[in-house]
This record gives C-alpha cells, sequence and structure tokens, in this order.
C-alpha cells in the first residue's frame, strides 16, 4: 500500500515524471537512454530524482543505501506515510520503520488533515481504510471532531455502521451526515443510468397484441409474420403486430433485495441500499428490501430514505440464507413477475439442502433468481464455492456484481434473458 501511495502521490505533483515502483532503480522512470528525459525536478537530474523516489519509498534510515536527504514536502509525505505504515511493517530493505499514530485524537486529527494535503483523494480513502485496519482507530471515529477530519467513502460508511451500537449520541448526527453524503454522491452517480435501463427493460418485457403505431417492437412484428411474406413484392403482411406496453402506468414487476449483513458485505450493503431506493422510486416496480444474519429484518417501509435503511442494520453476526429466503419466497405473490437478488457469500450457517430447495421451489415456479456474491468495486471477495456451483447447477449462477453492471444484469432478468456475467466470475 506504501509504493501505492507514494506513487499516486508523486504522479500528482511531479506530473512529468512516470513512476513505477519495482525492485531496479532504472525501472522508475521512462526515460530510455538518457536519464533526464523523462523528470522535473528543476535543478536535480534524473538520477537525483529517483534517488529521491526510492527514499520515499523505503523509508529512510541509513539501511535504505540512497544517500538521499529529505526537505520540505517530501518530508512531511515521509513523515505521514512512516506513521501508518513504519510500526512492525517490513519494508523492501528488509528491516523495520518505527512510528505511529499514537492514541490521541488530536494526533489522529493532524494526521488525517497531513494526508489530505499531501495525497490525492483516491490515496486518502486508502490510507485511511489501512489506518482503521492496521492500528486499531475504528473507537476514534466515535468522536465527532474526527468523523468531520476523515475522507468519507463506501468503506468508512461500512466501518460507520458496524460501529452503529456502540455510538454515543453526541456522534450519531455526524456519522449520518458523512454517511448522507457518500449516499448523495452514490445517488447522483447511479440513478439516472438504472432508471433508464430499467424503464427500458419494463417496456420490452410488457408486450400488448394492440398496439398504437409508436409502441410497435418492429423487430418482433417482423420476425412474427415472416410466414407473410411476399416475394413478389419483397414485404412481410404484418397480421400480427406485438408492441411495448406502458410500464409507468402501473406496477410490472416485484424485486425482492435480499442482502447478507455479516462483516465482509459492508461495500454490498451500502450500494444495495441506494440501488434500492431508487428502484423504489420507480412506480412500475414494488421493491422489498430485506437484511438478514441469524435473524431476518424487512426494512421495506424506510426505502425511501436509504441512510435510514443503512442505520437499520447490525453489520456482523453469523449468517442464515434459509431463513432469509424463507421470509422473502413468503412474500411473492407473482412469481413470474418478480425477481429476487440474493447478496451474499455464501458462507450458509443454517440448513445447506433447504436453502438450495428454495432456491430451486422459486425458479420452479416463475421466480427470476439472481445470486451475487458481492455488489461492489472491489470483486468477488472469498465465498463457499461448493454453495455457488449448487446454485449454478440450478440456473442461478453466482457472480461479483460491480454498481454500473447492476442496471444490466437487472434489467436482463425483468426481460428474463441470460445474465451479463462478467468474465472474471
Amino acid at each position: 500500500m506504501t509504493a501505492d501511495a507514494y506513487t499516486d502521490s508523486t504522479a500528482d505533483t511531479d506530473t512529468d515524471t512516470t513512476a513505477n515502483t519495482g525492485t531496479d532503480p532504472k525501472a522508475n522512470t521512462n526515460t530510455g537512454t538518457d536519464p533526464k528525459a523523462n523528470t522535473n525536478t528543476g535543478t536535480g537530474t534524473g538520477s537525483d530524482e529517483r534517488l529521491r523516489r526510492w527514499r520515499l519509498f523505503l523509508g529512510g534510515d541509513a539501511a535504505d543505501g540512497t544517500g538521499c536527504q529529505l526537505q520540505g514536502k517530501d518530508a512531511a509525505m515521509d513523515g505521514a506515510l512512516g506513521s501508518l505504515y513504519g510500526k512492525g511493517d517490513k519494508r523492501a530493505a528488509g528491516r523495520d520503520r518505527s512510528a505511529g499514530l499514537g492514541a490521541s485524537a488530536p494526533s489522529v486529527a493532524r494526521w488525517l488533515g497531513d494526508i489530505r494535503t499531501y495525497f490525492p483523494s483516491s490515496v486518502v480513502q486508502v490510507m485511511q481504510r489501512d489506518a482503521i485496519d492496521r492500528l486499531g482507530l475504528s473507537a476514534l471515529l466515535l468522536e465527532p471532531e474526527m468523523l468531520t477530519a476523515v475522507e468519507a467513502d463506501v468503506h468508512l460508511v461500512g466501518t460507520l455502521l458496524s460501529l452503529n451500537k456502540a455510538m454515543p449520541e453526541t456522534t450519531k448526527e455526524t456519522a449520518r451526515a458523512v454517511v448522507r453524503k457518500v449516499v448523495d454522491d452514490l445517488e447522483k452517480r447511479l440513478a439516472t443510468r438504472t432508471r433508464a435501463t430499467l424503464t427500458g427493460a419494463l417496456d420490452r418485457s410488457a408486450r400488448i397484441s394492440r398496439p398504437r403505431h409508436h409502441d410497435i417492437d418492429w423487430n418482433r412484428t417482423i420476425a412474427a409474420n415472416l410466414k407473410n411474406y411476399l416475394p413478389d413484392h419483397r414485404t412481410v403482411v404484418p397480421e400480427r403486430l406485438i408492441g411495448y406496453g406502458r410500464a409507468s402506468q402501473s406496477v410490472k414487476k416485484e424485486v425482492v433485495l435480499c442482502i447478507d449483513q455479516s462483516g465482509s458485505m459492508a461495500a454490498s450493503v451500502v450500494y444495495a441500499s441506494v440501488f434500492g431506493a431508487v428502484l423504489a422510486s420507480m412506480r412500475s416496480i414494488a421493491t422489498r428490501l430485506v437484511v438478514f444474519d441469524t435473524a431476518v429484518v424487512d426494512l421495506t417501509d424506510q426505502l425511501d430514505d436509504p441512510v435510514d435503511v443503512l442505520f437499520g442494520t447490525q453489520l456482523g453476526g453469523g449468517t442464515d440464507i434459509n431463513r432469509a429466503l424463507a421470509y422473502c419466497q413468503s412474500q411473492i405473490t407473482r412469481p413470474a413477475d418478480t425477481v429476487v437478488v440474493l447478496i451474499s457469500d455464501l458462507y450458509e450457517g443454517g440448513i445447506r439442502n433447504e436453502m438450495l430447495k428454495r432456491v430451486a421451489a422459486m425458479k420452479a415456479s416463475g421466480v427470476q433468481f439472481v445470486t451475487l456474491l458481492a455488489l461492489s468495486d472491489e470483486g468477488a471477495p472469498s465465498y463457499d464455492r461448493e454453495h455457488a456451483a449448487a446454485l449454478a447447477g440450478l440456473g442461478a449462477p453466482a457472480f461479483a456484481c460491480t454498481p454500473d453492471l447492476f442496471p444490466e444484469v437487472m434489467a436482463a432478468a425483468i426481460e428474463k434473458r441470460p445474465l451479463p456475467i462478467p468474465e472474471a466470475a
């Protein structure tokens, strides 16, 4: 992580220099035969710049062998990196760097301010996540002044949700403000495309036999009337018209989002809650959102505000997929018009065979069943491969889905066509 953070930050500050941190110092610049050809160091040489980069990457001390002294912004960047990655971390040079943030909120707040000053936002988010994981700083997020200093992202929201039950009242309003900022940003990014994609899918899935002229689906109409082809006139007589329905007039489909709220699914819970709110805003889709661990909680009544949904979850605990699917199954009234989306890593703590029987029964009744191992940008997490294979055997292949792909997956399920499963799944 240190190398990534350093490489990104130096690319941000020295825009004419290309870094590719590796084992050979010469690989860190794209200079061809001239060491000065691709540097922007003012009075320095290409060799000086390579030493500077290695000094930042290795972390200093006599053992790094560079003999390079850092000053100004470089020294501050090195200190920020060392505070997080130095303590007990074996570096490329094979020795420890000693550092740390200490246990005081003021020192952590200063560090958060430093990294936001010296590194781009994407790197700041990675470093914050590492600080929480490596240095046990979760408890400090319960202090309002700390929350105002952090860079908010999906992973930070997941951490806050996991601390929800331990959060004092003085912190909850600040935490909700942080979560709302992330949720609002996600809605702006995802809502328009999701509505447009699903509206098109709903229109195509609601075929009518007496369409108005502008509602005729000409591709399907021609295919259905090929027997009426007149060779002499080189035309097809459309005896039977097939058209798009008007999905906005009434509920056409029902969607059930069944979300595993175990700790490893934090990012998926955040994205699923946002998508749930977007789907619920569409009159043609009746949306139900259910979260589960060993218990099942129906949060459908809170879908008008995804922040309320998120604070209604309780990340962590065990997993009983069978119980959750039993509840979802009991809520289905129109199987042929229902899509059930199970978002889980499939580590079942309940009754495995019963879980599979429920999926088979739902599919046999006409339900479109979608299994997502994750709904996040990170790809597939650790998951139960045996359960995934068993679901695939039932015609419900399990795969990880990015937020950008989710509208296409839902559109395919609504139209009852093959799902766009990523190649890497």
